[in-house]
């Protein structure tokens, strides 16, 4: 049973960490999330032949974006955190779907940084309206960032997003650094096949840079669910392609529940970060939970299920003694780890867009 006053699963894990998207909306169609363009179909192709997986429809979505009306609130949502913090959860991510995207959001970045027991809030944003409201975003209280980026080659940059926004993102990088927006943490997610071969060049990104490039291993978490292993570049294959060229240093894990491993390049500030949720699961530590746009929680990335907290929220009383009570139960239901390995492994019917990461 969850120790009163914190958020504890029956394997003894507390958790710290609560990740919440506030929109489903996003302005790129990434191959990894909403491959819902000509050119993740000709990447596809090959795999879809054969398969009854969701196929797009030129001008469809594959899963249509929630009314607004049924995506919570910034009061719901703040809230959500504090009861929360009450809880012992001091480090909040704000994502997506594409954050930046939600009207006001640094109103709810200055709300957020007005609660004294969370220590850490970030957000992890592509980048293309970063350059606009950044400063609006320090000055509110975000205390650091993560931006997207696949590819440093503009066609390929393209081919994988959708957009044509390669510039603005390197741009939004060097813009975080310099409102210390630290340390600003950029991630790649490596698809075999894609953006492999550009493994090393990306390093090289953040030796240059002095940033923390993370490279993550492609999930299945596709909206065409045409996710395979054998597009998956291992963690370990990642950092032996690295080290073949530059020398690698471990650096120690952070805190127990770090998702990346991590190796300094030896120049400075940066480094490299690898997370291999699918060859190597970091699930025994892992103390985090996800809150959707339309209020669900997550209890894990690759749950099947998920746990709706809007009739906690609607009820319109002051007290939050049922919102605590059920984030308490919810908890205690969290997974012991995913299943991407086993046999009887079923994708998530919920995108990354959705979920938020």
């Amino acid at each position: 049973m969850s120790h009163p006053g914190v958020l504890q699963d029956s394997y003894k894990r507390v958790i710290r960490d609560l990740r919440i998207s506030i929109t489903d909306r996003c302005n790129f169609n990434c191959v990894y999330c909403l491959p819902d363009t000509e050119e993740a179909d000709n990447f596809f192709k090959p795999i879809d032949q054969g398969a009854k997986k969701p196929s797009p429809v030129p001008g469809k979505l594959i899963y249509p974006r929630k009314r607004r009306s049924q995506i919570l609130t910034f009061e719901e949502i703040i809230r959500v955190i504090r009861v929360a913090a009450s809880l012992g959860v001091n480090k909040i991510r704000i994502t997506g779907g594409e954050p930046l995207l939600r009207r006001g959001v640094e109103s709810l970045i200055s709300q957020i940084a007005d609660i004294d027991s969370i220590c850490d809030l970030s957000l992890t944003t592509n980048g293309t309206h970063f350059l606009r409201l950044a400063k609006n975003l320090k000055k509110a209280g975000l205390g650091r960032v993560t931006l997207s980026l696949d590819s440093l080659d503009r066609d390929n940059f393209k081919k994988i997003t959708s957009r044509d926004g390669l510039d603005e993102v390197l741009e939004s990088i060097r813009l975080a650094k310099s409102l210390g927006l630290a340390p600003v943490k950029v991630n790649a997610v490596i698809i075999r096949g894609l953006n492999d071969h550009e493994i090393v060049r990306l390093a090289r990104f953040a030796m240059d840079e002095g940033v923390i490039m993370r490279f993550i291993e492609f999930m299945p978490l596709d909206s065409r669910q045409a996710w395979q292993r054998d597009h998956v570049v291992s963690g370990a294959e990642i950092a032996e392609r690295i080290q073949s060229k530059y020398p690698l240093t471990p650096l120690p894990a952070g805190n127990p529940s770090e998702t990346s491993t991590r190796w300094s390049l030896g120049q400075g500030t940066a480094e490299v970060g690898i997370i291999a949720p699918v060859t190597q699961p970091f699930c025994g530590s892992c103390n985090r939970l996800r809150l959707t746009a339309d209020g669900k929680i997550r209890t894990c990335l690759f749950s099947q299920h998920e746990h709706d907290l809007k009739p906690c929220l609607s009820h319109g009383s002051d007290s939050n003694e049922d919102l605590v009570a059920r984030l308490q139960q919810i908890v205690l239901s969290k997974e012991q780890g995913h299943r991407i390995s086993e046999p009887d492994y079923v994708q998530p019917a919920s995108t990354m867009s959705l979920i938020g990461g």
